[in-house]
């Protein structure tokens, strides 16, 4: 029995040299692998950062009225889309027409007043003349009686009556200079458009005007109505929130990194987005628009107080902007603002600054919506001077047989 033993152990060799080469291709499989891993992260893995504390941000244009009143249309309800200039809301207009009516009234009569102070230049450059006039005759008088007494052929009362007249014609000359100066200064260097007491009550229609134009709220820019609060027949305030309106095609991503992820991030690097809500197998571009200048916390309602109590280190996060860069993305997977995202950041680039280098010499948004209500009121407070003035010109005075009609 005990001659049989080597002869049953001989099989169990070959198995266990098996076993060892598979171990040994187990080790260098594994060597290689981590050693394409180190490289694939020296050379390119590290130059990636990423989070999914990102969410989707934008413009949400609050819509208030300008004037109080009472709602008697609502143009938009939520998720309507509207266009810039689009009525959102309707107030009553009785009470701003009738002060509308009240201005034009005011300005009407206004110009029609200084072009009677133009008038009144005339008529008193004409009663200087003829105070000029009674002047010189009465001093011809004066001195051809003075010439006569010295002869004897009057009496020096007749002179002395003489020398009267020709003072009192010179006081009523003083006195028709000085009205004269006084209703020139009334219109120096003006004219009837441009005098203090028009432009005073143009500046009033203008107001009136525009309270009568603002009753109807319209949409500063295009978008999407969003919280709408405004009822029909509520009686709101100036600047209360009626609804908003959200430009979804001007949004971008606040992405929160940890401090430790902002070493190499710069200003306008390359940006990979997935949206929550299409998944992974939608991918937005974008650009690394600003680095924040603070942390979340340090801006926060109630900010740390490190310096107080026990403290204990927390790792903070840094909003960084990311901006799209294809808007056709957009317009085919439309994004929401809040929705949840992905985002990782390529940082081969190391050429931009981290931090803005020029200020902006755009407007980052805006709207002309409003301006164009000035440019009407204008129009129609030079019409009402043109229509309130003589042969329709703004530029002089009435004429004088027109005055006297």
């Amino acid at each position: 029995m005990s001659s049989q033993n080597p002869v049953a152990a001989e099989p169990a060799a070959p198995q266990k040299s098996r076993r060892g080469f598979l171990m040994r291709l187990l080790v260098i499989v594994l060597v290689l692998v981590a050693i394409a891993c180190g490289l694939w992260y020296y050379f390119d893995g590290r130059w990636y950062e990423a989070t999914d504390d990102a969410y989707v941000n934008g413009n949400i244009v609050q819509v208030t009225p300008q004037v109080p009143g009472t709602v008697v249309t609502i143009g938009a309800d939520d998720g309507d889309l509207v266009h810039a200039g689009d009525v959102l809301v309707k107030l009553d207009q009785a009470n701003t027409e009738v002060a509308l009516a009240e201005a034009r009234a005011n300005l009407a009569s206004t110009v029609r007043k200084v072009r009677g102070l133009y008038s009144n230049v005339s008529g008193a450059q004409a009663d200087v003349a003829v105070r000029k006039v009674a002047v010189d005759k009465a001093r011809a008088d004066y001195n051809r009686r003075r010439d006569l007494a010295k002869s004897g052929a009057i009496s020096s009362e007749e002179l002395s009556h003489a020398l009267d007249e020709l003072n009192s014609a010179q006081s009523a000359l003083t006195t028709a200079q000085q009205q004269l100066q006084t209703n020139k200064v009334l219109v120096d260097d003006t004219v009837v458009a441009s005098h203090p007491d028009v432009m005073a009550a143009a500046a009033r229609l203008r107001q009136a005007y525009l309270d009568n134009l603002r009753t109807t709220i319209i949409a500063p820019v295009d978008g999407y109505v969003a919280k709408r609060s405004v009822q029909l027949g509520q009686r709101i305030a100036v600047g209360a929130p009626l609804m908003a309106v959200v430009p979804l095609h001007q949004v971008w991503i606040d992405a929160n990194f940890k401090e430790t992820q902002l070493t190499h991030m710069r200003i306008g690097q390359p940006v990979d987005i997935t949206a929550d809500v299409y998944g992974g197998s939608v991918k937005y571009k974008g650009t690394v628009q600003s680095l924040g200048v603070g942390t979340g916390s340090a801006f926060s309602l109630l900010p740390a107080q490190n310096a107080t109590g026990n403290w204990i280190k927390i790792v903070q996060r840094v909003p960084v902007r990311i901006f799209f860069t294809d808007a056709k993305q957009l317009d085919e997977h439309p994004l929401r603002i809040g929705l949840s995202t992905d985002v990782e950041v390529g940082l081969h680039d190391q050429t931009g600054p981290m931090l803005a280098q020029k200020p902006q010499t755009a407007p980052v948004f805006n709207t002309d919506v409003y301006a164009k209500q000035m440019a009407q009121a204008n129009t129609v407070i030079e019409q009402i001077i043109h229509e309130n003035m003589a042969g329709g010109s703004d530029n002089a005075p009435a004429p004088a047989q027109s005055s006297k009609k």
